[in-house]
């Protein structure tokens, strides 16, 4: 039975996040907004809503490994995992923006995180709030200030507007399928780590987290098949940086997050740190400003590496 919820949450949330992308990408061409900004505003809060809307149950739940495992597992998904299929799919071209403005706010908000929680092992209140003022200010500057994109567009579709009532019917029933996924993942989840003695961290930084971050991959890839590499890249940037300061923000700000399990904050949180660290080297060698099938490889042998020292 726990092994149906957690199917069938994930399923949910999968179908939800992707409802919700349709719906904030049709908000966002009425407004008429850049793509680059689309893809590190918009879409990355459509793609982490399943991490936030997950979280916020743990927590709340008195379940804060999961919540806080499944943040620091997604991030490590979305780069180890996601970003790696993606670019062994289509090499990515990589502009000066992104190790100007998008790789070092997310490289911010990771190490911010670690000085707030990896003393004390609590999330507080009030560090929430710091974060989530932080995620405010990165969005107020893309908005005035991201003009270039982070990568080069190849041959972009041409978008349609679709009618609004559209729109708010995906957002409805998004927000819906994403609720019900993740009462029904979480209980899964929960209810898997009792009967076979699984620690809340592994569920948490590898099921759940993986299947969080599957509308991220869905849309990365989608979004590179369809050639619109803005997109995909600055939807997976985006959401690391949605992950800690919104989904860990106001997950802390709602009820703090305490950590049990110290191998999330001795381990689990220096794999992030590390992969993040690594995708700044990677643009630079072997070939300058771009990522190709051999930096994905690369990624994606750390991240079996990281899953199977998990397990084993």
């Amino acid at each position: 039975m726990n092994l149906l919820f957690l199917l069938v949450g994930l399923v949910l949330l999968i179908l939800g996040g992707n409802w919700l992308l349709k719906s904030a990408i049709g908000f966002s061409l009425r407004l008429n907004i850049p793509k680059i900004v689309i893809g590190m505003t918009v879409v990355s809060f459509a793609t982490s809503a399943p991490e936030l809307i997950v979280s916020i149950k743990a927590a709340l739940a008195d379940h804060a490994d999961i919540a806080f495992g499944n943040v620091i597992g997604s991030n490590i998904a979305n780069l180890g995992l996601v970003l790696a299929i993606t670019i062994i799919i289509s090499t990515i071209s990589v502009e000066k923006t992104f190790y100007k403005t998008d790789w070092p706010v997310m490289m911010i908000s990771s190490i911010l995180l670690y000085d707030f929680i990896a003393f004390d092992g609590v999330l507080q209140r009030y560090e929430g709030i710091i974060l989530v003022s932080l995620l405010l200010i990165f969005l107020l500057y893309l908005l005035k200030f991201q003009k270039t994109p982070a990568v080069i567009d190849e041959m972009p579709e041409d978008d349609v507007v679709l009618p609004l009532y559209k729109d708010i019917l995906f957002l409805v029933i998004g927000g819906l399928s994403l609720w019900g996924g993740s009462e029904l993942l979480i209980d899964g989840a929960v209810g898997m780590a009792k009967n076979f003695g699984i620690s809340e961290r592994i569920i948490g930084i590898t099921i759940v987290s993986i299947g969080t971050s599957i509308p991220e991959l869905a849309a990365s890839v989608i979004a590179v098949l369809k050639k619109e590499k803005a997109i995909s890249l600055g939807n997976l940037i985006g959401s690391n940086v949605f992950n800690i300061l919104a989904v860990l923000g106001l997950t802390s700000i709602i009820t703090p997050i305490t950590i049990t399990d110290q191998r999330l904050l001795s381990s689990d949180i220096f794999w992030m740190l590390g992969i993040s660290f690594l995708i700044l080297l990677l643009n630079f060698a072997p070939v300058r400003m771009k990522l190709s099938w051999k930096e994905g490889l690369i990624l994606l042998f750390l991240y079996f590496i990281f899953i199977y020292g998990m397990i084993f």
